[in-house]
């Protein structure tokens, strides 16, 4: 636990619940004041960012009300511009805009991502500003990826934790289950020419 991210996350009436059901001391040490705030995203963090297809965000509605969504594109299209500063080209969606929206009234996110099959995650929080810089677009925007960015939304990290991974779930894209599945159809592919020359040797 990163003591940024707790500063931000714990507030009295957290801290509260973690003395009535016993884990308070657990952080004790994370809270202290000669603790590192660990706010600076190192070489670990920009690895596993680079490797994301995908991340949930949570934007906050000017009634109060969180707004969670998945935000996906090709693999690395979150990018790390420094060790504090996230970016990314916002696609053009079902146009409801309600995560812009929230965005541009209060400027605080908080984000998940999740590598299943390693059972892995990151939290982050942190402060949004929505960009229209074409040069900033054009360099966050793979042009392999057929979608239309239309602004550019770049994150100031006040905070970061790795989650526990109890609990979550091993689960895998069709990339990421390619390699495992290759051999057996290599195998099946084998099998199928056998069995063709076998049908030919005996006359069917």
């Amino acid at each position: 636990m990163a003591k940024a991210f707790a500063e931000l996350a714990f507030t009295d009436t957290v801290k509260k619940m973690q003395q009535e059901q016993g884990s308070a001391r657990m952080y004790e040490r994370v809270l202290e004041p000669d603790a590192p705030q660990d706010n600076r995203l190192g070489p670990r963090e920009t690895e596993f960012i680079a490797m994301r297809d995908g991340f949930y965000q949570a934007t906050v509605s000017e009634t109060g009300w969180p707004y969670v969504q998945f935000r996906g594109g090709p693999r690395g299209f979150l990018k790390v511009l420094d060790d504090q500063t996230l970016a990314y080209a916002d696609f053009r969606g079902n146009r409801q805009y309600i995560s812009t929206g929230n965005l541009s009234g209060d400027d605080r996110i908080a984000m998940i991502l999740v590598d299943y099959p390693n059972s892995a995650r990151v939290k982050i929080l942190g402060r949004a500003n929505l960009s229209d810089d074409p040069n900033l677009i054009a360099k966050l925007h793979n042009e392999s990826y057929k979608a239309r960015p239309e602004r550019a939304v770049v994150i100031k990290v006040e905070g970061f934790d790795w989650n526990c991974p109890q609990h979550l779930p091993v689960r895998l894209t069709m990339e990421e289950l390619q390699p495992i599945l290759a051999p057996f159809q290599q195998e099946l592919a084998a099998l199928r020419e056998e069995n063709a020359r076998l049908k030919t040797q005996i006359g069917e």
